[in-house]
C-alpha cells in the first residue's frame, strides 16, 4: 500500500514503517488529539477569512494582499513624504489637463487628482475586481458542482456549503496574490485599460512610477507629467463617453459568463493522480485538462474587446502626443516604452490574465493610432472626437485593417450629425459576418495568437 498523506495509515504492524514514524506507533488518544488540532485550525482559518460569501472570499483577498504589501513595503510612497507626492501628482496633472485642452474637445474628466500608494489601489479597485472576477468563479465552481453525481451531492449534504466556501478562499487567496503583485507594479489607476478606480478620479502611484523612472535616464518630473497626461485622457474618455464605461465592463463580463469547464475531462484527470505523491497531482492540474474552453460567442467578445480596448489605447496615444508635443524632450522614449510595456504584456496584462481567463492586450494599438491620427490630420480634432458620441459610429476591426478607407467613408458626410447610426450599425454586422464566416483567414493567424505584438500593435 502506497503511504498516505498526514500519517493517517492503516494500523498494521508489518506495515509500520511505511505510514508511521521510526520512533514508533501513535496512540488512538494521540490521533484524536491531532484530528482535533486539525479540526481546530480549519475553523480558526475559516473564521479568520472574514464573513464574506460568494464565489470569491474578498475578505480573504484584501488581507493577503494588504499583508504582502506591507512586508515588501509596498504602502510606503517611496518618496520624502506623502504631502510631497502629493502636490507633485497635482501639480502634473494640473499642467497635463491645461496641454490635453488643446488636444481634444473632450473636457476634463476628473475632479479630483490623488497619490495612491499600492494598499491604496487594492482597497480603490477592489470593488470593480469583484465585478469582473465573480463571473468567472461563479462559472468554475458552478462546474464542479454539476460533475458530482447526484447521489454524491445528497450525501455530501451540508458539506457542499463547506466545499464551496473552502472553494471561495481558494479563489480569494489567488485573486490576493495576483493584486499584491500588480500593486506593486502598476502606474495609474487605468493602466490596464479599464475604469477599475471610482468615478472622476484620476490617479497615480509615485512609489511604482518612481521605480519605473529608475532604467529610463529620464527626469521622475517629466515621467510623472506624461503618465498625469495619459490617466487625465483616459478619464476624459469615461467620463465624458457614457456607453464606453459600462461596455468595456460588460464585455468582459460577457467573456467571462461564458466560460464553459469540461467535467468529462475530470474522470481522465482522476486517472492520472496517485494520491501518495503530490507531484502527481500538480503535474495533472497543469496538464490543460481542466482549462476551460472557448466557445464561439467567447471569441466574439474577445474580438469586440480587443478592438474596444485598441481603439481606446490607441486614442490616448495621439491625444497624448499632440499634448505635450516638443513640451517634454523624453515623450517619444515614454511613447514607446509604454506602448511595447502593454503589447508585449506587462505586470497589468498577466495579473488580468490570471484572474479573469482573457489577456487584456490591445493588440492593434497601433494600427488604432495610425487611424486616430489619420482622422484628426484630414477631418480635425471635432469630428476626431466626435465618433465618440455614439458606439456604431465607431471604427471596427475591419477600419484598422483599412484605416484611409474609413477616413474617406468619414469625409463623404457633411458633419457627424449626418452620420446614420442603423447604417454604421448593419456595416458592422456585415464585417463581423465576414469574420466569422473566415475564421481560418486574416489577423488571426498573427494577432491574435500574440506572437508577434510588437510588430501588429
Amino acid at each position: 500500500m502506497s503511504n498516505l498523506p498526514f500519517g493517517f495509515g492503516p494500523s498494521d504492524p508489518d506495515k509500520r514503517g511505511e505510514n508511521e514514524p521510526e520512533g514508533g506507533g501513535q496512540s488512538g488518544a494521540e490521533a484524536f488529539n491531532q484530528l482535533g488540532q486539525m479540526l481546530s485550525q480549519l475553523g480558526q482559518m475559516l473564521s479568520q477569512a472574514g464573513s464574506s460569501s460568494g464565489p470569491v472570499n474578498y475578505d480573504l483577498a484584501k488581507q493577503i494582499a494588504l499583508q504582502k504589501l506591507s512586508g515588501s513595503g509596498g504602502g510606503q510612497m517611496g518618496v520624502a513624504s506623502s504631502g510631497d507626492s502629493d502636490s507633485a501628482v497635482r501639480d502634473a496633472a494640473h499642467l497635463a489637463e491645461l496641454w490635453l485642452d488643446a488636444a481634444t474637445i473632450l473636457p476634463a474628466g476628473a475632479t479630483t487628482t490623488v497619490a495612491w500608494s499600492a494598499r491604496d489601489w487594492v482597497h480603490k479597485t477592489l470593488p470593480t475586481w469583484q465585478r469582473l472576477c465573480d463571473p468567472v468563479a461563479q462559472q468554475v465552481s458552478g462546474a464542479w458542482v454539476e460533475a458530482l453525481p447526484a447521489e454524491a451531492k445528497q450525501a455530501a449534504g451540508p458539506l457542499l456549503q463547506m466545499v464551496g466556501q473552502m472553494g471561495g478562499m481558494a479563489f480569494g487567496s489567488q485573486l490576493g496574490n495576483a493584486l499584491a503583485q500588480l500593486a506593486s507594479e502598476v502606474l495609474t489607476s487605468t493602466e490596464v485599460g479599464l475604469p477599475l478606480g471610482p468615478d472622476a478620479t484620476s490617479a497615480l502611484l509615485p512609489a511604482n512610477i518612481e521605480k519605473f523612472t529608475e532604467g529610463l535616464e529620464l527626469p521622475n518630473s517629466e515621467v510623472l507629467v506624461f503618465l498625469a497626461a495619459r490617466e487625465a485622457a483616459h478619464q476624459r474618455l469615461f467620463t465624458h463617453v457614457p456607453w464606453l464605461r459600462q461596455r468595456l465592463l460588460a464585455t468582459v463580463e460577457e467573456f467571462a459568463h461564458g466560460i464553459k469547464v469540461d467535467t468529462s475531462a475530470l474522470e481522465q484527470l482522476a486517472g492520472q493522480v496517485d494520491p501518495s505523491n503530490p507531484a502527481s497531482i500538480e503535474e495533472a492540474m497543469s496538464s490543460g485538462l481542466l482549462e476551460p474552453k472557448t466557445t464561439p460567442e467567447q471569441q466574439a467578445a474577445l474580438g469586440r474587446l480587443e478592438t474596444l480596448l485598441a481603439l481606446v489605447e490607441g486614442w490616448v496615444d495621439v491625444v497624448v502626443a499632440d499634448a505635450v508635443g516638443d513640451r517634454l524632450p523624453g515623450a517619444g522614449a515614454l511613447r514607446e516604452t509604454l506602448r511595447r510595456r502593454r503589447a508585449t504584456g506587462g505586470p497589468a496584462e498577466q495579473t488580468f490574465a490570471t484572474l479573469v481567463g482573457l489577456e487584456l492586450r490591445p493588440r492593434r494599438m497601433r494600427a488604432a493610432s495610425a487611424l486616430w491620427k489619420l482622422v484628426g490630420e484630414q477631418h480635425g480634432t471635432e469630428k476626431r472626437d466626435g465618433l465618440w458620441s455614439h458606439p456604431d459610429l465607431m471604427p471596427n476591426a475591419a477600419d484598422l485593417d483599412d484605416p484611409m478607407e474609413f477616413s474617406e467613408r468619414l469625409g463623404n458626410q457633411a458633419s457627424i450629425d449626418d452620420l446614420d447610426p442603423i447604417a454604421e450599425l448593419e456595416r458592422t454586422q456585415q464585417a463581423e459576418g465576414k469574420s466569422d464566416a473566415t475564421p481560418e483567414s486574416g489577423k488571426d493567424t498573427g494577432e491574435d495568437k500574440g506572437g508577434e505584438d510588437g510588430k501588429s500593435s
